[in-house]
C-alpha cells in the first residue's frame, strides 16, 4: 500500500467542484464557508475537501480501477470530504437521504469510511470525478499550512437531498455560479483566498457542465506552484499561464493565502 506522502511542510489534500445545472445558462457551483476558528482559510468561501488519510489510501486499492493509488486515493478524499462537509456524496452510489445522513454522522463520531463502504456493500465510482487542477504552495511563499491538493469536477444532477451545513467547520453553503461567487467576494460578501480566486475565475469561462468537462479533459494537469515577481509595478504572485486560467498574476498585498 502507497501511504500518504510523509513531509512536514506537505500534506495530501484534495477538493470536490460539485456542479449542478443552474436556472441560468453557467453551471452552479457548491461553495461552503470555513468557520472563522479555523487554522486554515478561516472565513473564507471554498470547495468541499480537506486533506486525506491512511484509509483513503487503502479504499483505493480497491477501487483504482487502473489508476494511481494516490489519484484514486485523492478522488476517494474529495468525496469523503464532500459527504462530512455537505451531506451528499457524487460518486457514491447511495440515492437513499436517510442513508447518506447516517454514513455522515458515522463519519462524524469517527468511523472509517472503509467500513461504512463495506458494511453497506457500496460502491464507489471514482471514473464520475474529472480532474481538474492541483495546487501547491510555494515554498519561498513559507506558508503555515501547506497542502498538495487536487481539485475534481463531479456532477450532480439527480433528484437527491440538498446540501446541509455541518456547523462544526464550516458555517453555511450555498449554490452559485462562479461568476456570480466572485461578485459576491469583489463586493464585500466573502473572501476566497488566491487559489479559489483562480479556479473560480477559470470555471467562470464556461456555461455549460459539458463545455466544462470538455475543457477539462482537454487540459493538462500540471501542479501549479506560484511564485513571486518584483516588478516596477510592484511584487505579484503568479501562476504558469498554459494551464487554462483567464487570470495569472495578482499583486502580493491583495493575494489571500489562507
Amino acid at each position: 500500500m502507497i501511504e500518504p506522502a510523509a513531509s512536514a511542510t506537505s500534506r495530501p489534500a484534495a477538493t470536490l467542484i460539485v456542479l449542478r445545472d443552474g436556472p441560468a445558462m453557467a453551471p452552479e457551483i457548491l461553495m461552503v464557508q470555513r468557520a472563522a476558528t479555523m487554522a486554515f482559510a478561516a472565513g473564507a468561501l471554498v470547495f468541499p475537501g480537506g486533506a486525506l488519510d491512511e484509509d483513503d489510501y487503502r479504499l483505493a486499492e480497491t477501487f483504482a480501477d487502473g489508476l494511481p493509488v494516490d489519484e484514486a486515493a485523492a478522488r476517494i478524499g474529495a468525496i469523503r470530504e464532500t459527504l462530512e462537509e455537505s451531506g451528499i456524496a457524487p460518486g457514491l452510489n447511495v440515492r437513499d437521504p436517510g442513508l447518506l445522513a447516517e454514513m455522515r454522522t458515522a463519519l462524524a463520531s469517527g468511523m472509517l469510511f472503509s467500513e461504512l463502504i463495506r458494511s453497506h456493500d457500496l460502491l464507489l465510482k471514482i471514473g464520475m470525478l474529472t480532474p481538474f487542477s492541483r495546487w501547491h504552495p510555494n515554498p519561498a511563499e513559507k506558508l503555515r499550512h501547506v497542502f498538495d491538493t487536487r481539485f475534481f469536477l463531479a456532477r450532480y444532477d439527480w433528484d437527491g437531498p440538498e446540501p446541509t451545513v455541518d456547523n462544526t467547520e464550516h458555517v453555511d453553503l450555498f449554490w452559485a455560479s462562479a461568476r456570480d461567487t466572485l461578485a459576491r467576494c469583489e463586493a464585500g460578501g466573502g473572501r476566497i483566498i488566491f487559489p479559489t480566486r483562480r479556479n473560480l475565475e477559470r470555471l467562470a469561462q464556461f456555461d455549460s457542465i459539458t463545455d466544462l468537462e470538455s475543457h477539462a479533459q482537454a487540459t493538462p494537469v500540471e501542479k501549479v506552484v506560484p511564485w513571486i515577481e518584483d516588478r516596477p509595478q510592484g511584487r505579484f504572485l503568479c501562476i504558469p499561464n498554459h494551464l487554462g486560467y483567464p487570470v495569472c498574476e495578482e499583486r502580493v498585498d491583495t493575494a489571500s493565502r489562507g
